[in-house]
């Protein structure tokens, strides 16, 4: 099981380490180099390819390589595809005055990116059992912040220190590492291959149809989901508001916050494992609202260093616990033969109510206020995470079986 984790963990670091450099790292380089503040937005849409990936996700599940194991084979291909994108940026060291090209190479590495998440996703939901989930992904999540941080954070000291060819080939050859890992690892032979391109298709709608996955999916992953997502997005506004230089910013809640959720991640999966789905997302759900309360001088001004500094650490850290339960029950859903396919489609939902969430809180706190919008955020997570307690009680019964597994067989047709 180690050498499992080890796996996935390598796969999820790296598939985020490109991610945190567009996103934190490429848009402060840009922004140095004098990019406006809209050109920097529409950077921020390349994004929108991860939520959309569900469309192409049968296509991950239907077809790979009988020999060279069917998932490893297209991470081979999209792992290297990611190393070489990265090595693509290398001739465009002034990225502000070639914009265009700069953004279609990250359009492109988003695309590897998200496709090779579907084939770990999938990976993920055939190696872990039932019990390992809950660490299995307390690391997809905690991988993401180590990705950022060293992506988003080390590879721009590196710029800064020594320019962008050091800091594309660093980015590259940490990518890199996924590669060498994929080469290595030996997929168990698939035996439950979908039928057909239809079938695997069909499996979009079709796993809505297991006991309790619309319940969970549009009544518990939305308002948790939304009222997180609020909360985040009033942060940076918030904090400027308060008058914090962008530098502070940048250190506090790409930097700083990132650690407290690393740790956060690996303790939520190892606790679901020991007590269970319902009562982490109890214990997360609590600290959310709690942590959320502690955000409330910031969100009327009032920012001490320290104070707020707490606050966004429990924020985040409690953010991470409830994000690796969805994800978790997210995987008891997702069915071996279309693993793929199943766990995209339950994950893109929550991150379009994240995108939509960050775009209503902001409108709404220009009519209401921070305060209300943060207040109206706690009871929208108090709400899921009491629809969440009552699915799992009804859901996870007798055998303890997860949803999923009940169908291990199956495969829509």
């Amino acid at each position: 099981m180690r050498g499992r984790l080890g796996t996935l963990t390598a796969l999820y670091v790296t598939q985020y380490l490109g991610i945190g450099f567009i996103t934190v790292g490429l848009t402060a380089i840009l922004r140095d180099g004098g990019t406006s503040l809209d050109t920097l937005a529409l950077l921020q849409f390349v994004g929108l390819v991860w939520p959309i990936k569900f469309l192409w996700a049968p296509v991950i599940d239907r077809y790979g390589s009988r020999h060279r194991g069917h998932y490893r084979s297209w991470l081979v291909v999209l792992q290297g595809g990611m190393v070489l994108a990265l090595l693509a940026l290398l001739p465009f060291d002034r990225p502000a005055g070639q914009l265009g090209p700069v953004v279609a190479i990250c359009v492109a590495y988003v695309f590897l990116s998200a496709t090779q998440d579907i084939a770990v996703d999938a990976v993920a939901v055939r190696l872990l059992s039932e019990r390992s989930r809950g660490t299995g992904n307390g690391i997809q999540v905690a991988a993401s912040y180590v990705g950022n941080l060293l992506g988003g954070g080390a590879c721009v000291v590196v710029y800064d220190r020594f320019g962008w060819v050091p800091a594309i080939l660093l980015l590259a050859a940490l990518t890199a590492v996924g590669l060498l890992v994929v080469w290595r690892f030996r997929e168990p032979e698939r035996t439950d291959r979908v039928a057909s391109a239809g079938a695997a298709y069909r499996a979009l709608l079709s796993v809505l149809g297991q006991p309790g996955c619309r319940w969970w999916t549009f009544g518990v992953v939305p308002p948790v989901y939304i009222g997180a997502g609020a909360t985040y997005a009033l942060v940076t506004p918030a904090l400027v508001d308060a008058d914090w230089s962008l530098a502070r910013i940048g250190v506090v809640t790409g930097v700083v916050t990132s650690l407290p959720a690393i740790v956060a991640g690996l303790l939520a999966g190892a606790a679901i494992g020991r007590f269970g789905r319902g009562r982490v997302l109890v214990a997360g759900g609590v600290a959310l609202a709690l942590s959320t309360a502690m955000l409330l001088p910031l969100m009327n001004g009032r920012a001490p260093l320290a104070g707020t500094v707490a606050a966004l650490c429990c924020f985040m850290a409690a953010y991470t616990i409830a994000n690796v339960v969805l994800y978790t029950v997210n995987m008891d859903y997702s069915r071996p033969g279309t693993g793929g396919t199943d766990f995209t489609v339950l994950s893109s939902f929550g991150l379009v109510c994240s995108f939509v969430a960050a775009s209503v809180a902001l409108a709404a706190a220009e009519v209401f206020g921070y305060p209300v919008v943060a207040v109206a955020a706690v009871v929208l997570v108090a709400l899921g995470v009491a629809l969440g307690l009552g699915h799992q009680r009804r859901f996870r019964h007798r055998s303890g079986a997860a949803p999923g597994e009940r169908e291990l067989a199956k495969v829509p047709g």
